[in-house]
């Protein structure tokens, strides 16, 4: 503020004319302003009070180059909000009670706006034009700083570099970047909210994850929230943060952003496509496919490769440049959705990384990315790493207690969520389960905003994907669960049980324990 009355300081006002001259900077270049649409502006609002309604989004009172204009605008403004009359005199009313009349010019000023425009018609283009030599001065004060402190010898390059990014997307999303809202605009923003989720169709006022259990507790995953979804390794966090993006971006054209650490993009698309081709992995990456799984191939993908998806597999990706990257496809595809596989891959930035022990730094990427999820207002799904706590007990079930290298990650996250298979620790059914699937669940231990619960699930790991448990055309023969029950004698042979459904997989009765390649016709788990 101090800056831009200094600058305002410097505009003179001729004796004779209401012509205001522009203020040279230093080069004797002329700073961008368009005083004479300012006065365009309020002169529309002197003539037609209502006309605020259609400019409100656009201008802020720090938009306006003229300090008087700013008070005038500001007086207006007041008596709008309190759906008082907006006229000449209420206008100097207000300036005098404010103690600013004599500062804008007097009465002779105020009723000269009304002489700039003769209605109200074109007050939004005006609007824009103010918008516009605001958001030129601000790039001129940010550049100008920028290139102040890129001359220090004690400045940070990439620090300075992650600054001044910020600030000037924070710039083109018009500067409306605000430190406090008054609770009567909050309430009215909270109700409007609660209004618009009570017009949906679903319970789901978020972005759906296509797995009903998990969207019954969630409600969907919600815009500025931080979501920390844990495992041990191979547990199946990578299948499930697909199978989320798959979801969201093919079933409901959500764009979504997945950066992926441990993972190559191909690999990752590679899973994609086998789950929606319903083909195996295996048999892709061997090229075992007869000629029916070609045309599947083909037919299945199509909706995939037409899906707002955004892949990148940079390795050892720094906070930094994760959040300019965000930024950048936020600002290019309106991104819906981040992920990112996995965090404890992540680093900080160079310079804080240096003064920081591992658990610190992990501290810093949580925040980190819980502060990208507000200022981009998106969901943020980020997978984790549980340490080896959980193999020494007798319940293997996950506490947030072992989440791994930094409790900060429960601390800054609005939910945390366990993905657990009984089949990982009684490895005896392995073998009968990679035939078909076997139960899991996402088990939500922290739910800032709602419930806590198990969310039941059904994992292929033939195709590396999930689908609700009550979705399964199999669901009453996969492999049974240890998780709720302790009496090994009573669980039902899962050989036993398959071969008593052979129907369910095809009208041909071909044993799910086939060679897929062999058989002519793929066996297809999933079609709803």
């Amino acid at each position: 503020m101090n800056e831009r009355t200094s600058n305002k300081s410097t505009v003179k006002k001729s004796k004779l004319t209401s012509e205001y001259i522009t203020p040279l900077d230093t080069m004797g270049r002329k700073v961008p302003s368009a005083v004479d649409m300012e006065q365009a502006v309020l002169g529309a609002l002197l003539l037609d009070g209502t006309s605020m309604l259609r400019i409100q989004e656009i201008l802020l009172p720090d938009y306006f180059y003229d300090e008087k204009n700013l008070y005038v605008f500001n007086a207006i403004r007041s008596l709008v909000e309190k759906n008082e009359p907006v006229d000449l005199l209420t206008v100097i009313e207000k300036l005098r009670a404010q103690e600013k009349l004599e500062f804008v010019g007097g009465e002779f000023y105020v009723s000269e706006l009304t002489m700039k425009v003769t209605s109200s018609a074109n007050i939004e283009y005006h609007a824009h034009i103010i918008l516009e030599k605001y958001v030129q001065r601000e790039m001129i004060r940010i550049c100008g700083e920028t290139i102040r402190d890129a001359y220090e010898a004690s400045t940070d390059a990439f620090v300075l570099l992650d600054d001044t990014e910020k600030r000037i997307y924070e710039i083109k999303n018009q500067g409306m970047k605000r430190n406090y809202e008054g609770i009567d605009n909050l309430v009215a923003k909270a109700l409007t909210q609660i209004e618009a989720n009570t017009k949906h169709t679903s319970d789901v006022t978020g972005v759906p994850s296509g797995i009903v259990s998990v969207d019954r507790i969630t409600s969907g995953w919600q815009k500025s929230d931080l979501i920390i979804i844990a495992g041990r390794p191979g547990m199946g966090k990578t299948a499930f943060a697909l199978t989320m993006l798959r979801n969201a971006a093919v079933a409901h054209n959500v764009p979504v952003a997945f950066f992926s650490l441990e993972m190559s993009a191909v690999q990752l698309v590679t899973r994609m496509i086998s789950a929606e081709a319903e083909i195996s992995s295996e048999d892709l990456r061997r090229g075992n496919l007869v000629e029916h799984q070609w045309q599947q191939l083909v037919t299945k993908t199509q909706a995939l490769s037409k899906a707002p998806i955004f892949i990148d597999d940079t390795p050892s990706l720094s906070v930094f440049e994760l959040k300019a990257k965000a930024r950048r496809l936020h600002s290019q595809h309106n991104i819906g959705l981040l992920m990112v596989d996995y965090l404890q891959l992540m680093k900080g930035d160079e310079v804080k990384e240096s003064k920081m022990n591992r658990e610190q730094e992990i501290s810093y990427i949580s925040r980190s990315l819980k502060t990208l999820a507000k200022e981009l207002n998106i969901p943020v799904i980020a997978l984790a790493q549980l340490s080896r706590e959980t193999e020494k007990r007798a319940d293997k079930m996950p506490q947030l207690s072992d989440l791994r290298e930094s409790g900060s990650i429960e601390q800054d996250a609005d939910m945390v969520a366990f993905i657990y298979r009984d089949d990982y620790y009684n490895k005896g059914e392995e073998d009968m389960s990679n035939a078909v699937g076997v139960t899991s669940k996402l088990i939500i231990k922290k739910h800032r905003n709602g419930s806590i619960g198990d969310a039941n699930m059904f994992f292929s790991k033939r195709l590396q994907r999930f689908v609700d448990e009550s979705e399964s055309m199999i669901s009453n023969i996969i492999v049974p669960s240890k998780m709720n029950s302790h009496e090994d004698d009573e669980q039902t042979s899962f050989i036993d049980a398959t071969r008593n459904k052979e129907h369910v997989f095809n009208s041909e009765n071909i044993s799910p324990f086939e060679n897929p390649s062999e058989s002519d016709t793929e066996a297809n788990f999933f079609d709803n």
